[in-house]
């Protein structure tokens, strides 16, 4: 049968229907009771029970993966993409106290590959299902001589909600509290640019070197997924947080692109400080390699990644001690890094 002219163009609808048609299969694990109609739709159908909220606040945000493609595209590895994107913009909703509710993708490619796209969503869906998010919906573009051969873009848009009188908005953080820092995996999904001009240009490395300090590859460390913290606020929000109690948990910062510098200022009030003290954690290998590379301020690390830490939490200092136990309950390594001071809503690392 001949070819279809739009396809020999370079854009294969019969191929993209195709590979669409599968998605009730892979998205399965996903769904949720509030979901309306199926995927494939003009929109995305939920149906938000209002009976579980006085004052429901809808949270949203919208977010990419950035560089980190690139490891993805010299692996050849897709699976990891997608349970990053989701993880991230479940972090991002996750400071304000929000539950995950539905998620939405965007994948902008020059040719459709089919095992590429089946990773992706695969990815998507594996994190979807872990945060109890339902993916509802997307939009898969074929954009061909726009993006380089074997190479794509992906964004992604989350929606959840939290109660009003229960969002996280730091007006309660005073001097004294102090900062728990939650350990990352490794960059997660910001300074990507950054890392692979240390690794790639200036130690003339290859995503299949092998370092000592290193259990795989760079390639292997550098796509190591993005950690979700979601589950974890939300189980420390309910047991910390109760209605009628003063909050043990006042601000929660993901860390994130500006590193602490940038993001812990978005929780505080004009008249605090954080204090971060840079060696109260255990440092990552892939961080100490970055640290002693030539040209990089060692101020700037902590305002390009995350350093080892990839969420802060500000605390009570009277329960610090009990949160502390409770995040080890649940199998997440955390350290006690910093304190509040009088300020001006900025942050300070020091030794």
């Amino acid at each position: 049968m001949r070819q279809k002219a739009y396809a020999r163009a370079g854009v294969d609808i019969d191929l993209g229907n195709k590979l669409k048609s599968t998605l009730p299969r892979l998205l399965a694990a996903t769904h949720r009771k509030e979901v309306l109609g199926k995927v494939g739709g003009f929109g995305g159908l939920f149906a938000l029970d209002c009976r579980k909220y006085r004052e429901p606040v809808l949270v949203s945000s919208v977010d990419g993966v950035g560089t980190k493609l690139k490891i993805a595209f010299a692996m050849g590895r897709h699976d990891t993409i997608g349970q990053d994107l989701v993880n991230h913009c479940v972090n991002d909703i996750a400071v304000l106290g929000a539950e995950p509710l539905f998620f939405l993708d965007y994948l902008g490619t020059g040719k459709l590959e089919p095992r590429v796209f089946t990773q992706i969503i695969r990815g998507f869906a594996q994190a979807c299902a872990a945060n109890h998010c339902a993916l509802i919906g997307g939009e898969t573009a074929q954009m061909p001589g726009f993006y380089r051969p074997g190479e794509y873009d992906l964004s992604g848009t989350i929606v959840g909600v939290v109660e009003r009188s229960r969002m996280l908005d730091g007006r309660t953080i005073r001097p004294g509290d102090v900062v728990i820092g939650l350990a990352s995996s490794g960059l997660h999904t910001n300074g990507y640019s950054l890392a692979r001009k240390i690794l790639f240009e200036q130690l003339k490395l290859k995503p299949s070197s092998r370092l000592p300090q290193l259990a795989g590859s760079i390639g292997e460390e550098l796509l190591k997924v993005h950690v979700s913290y979601g589950p974890l606020i939300q189980n420390l929000l309910k047991k910390f947080n109760a209605v009628g109690s003063a909050p043990a948990i006042k601000g929660v910062a993901h860390i994130t692109g500006g590193g602490f510098i940038d993001n812990i200022p978005r929780v505080l009030p004009s008249h605090c400080d954080v204090v971060i003290h840079k060696c109260s954690w255990d440092a990552l290998p892939i961080f100490e390699i970055l640290r002693k590379a030539r040209g990089v301020p060692e101020a700037e690390l902590y305002q390009v990644f995350n350093m080892g830490v990839g969420m802060t939490l500000i605390v009570s200092s009277s329960q610090a001690d009990v949160v502390q136990r409770f995040i080890a309950s649940q199998k997440q390594q955390a350290w006690l890094i910093g304190e509040v001071v009088k300020g001006r809503g900025g942050v300070r690392v020091t030794a």
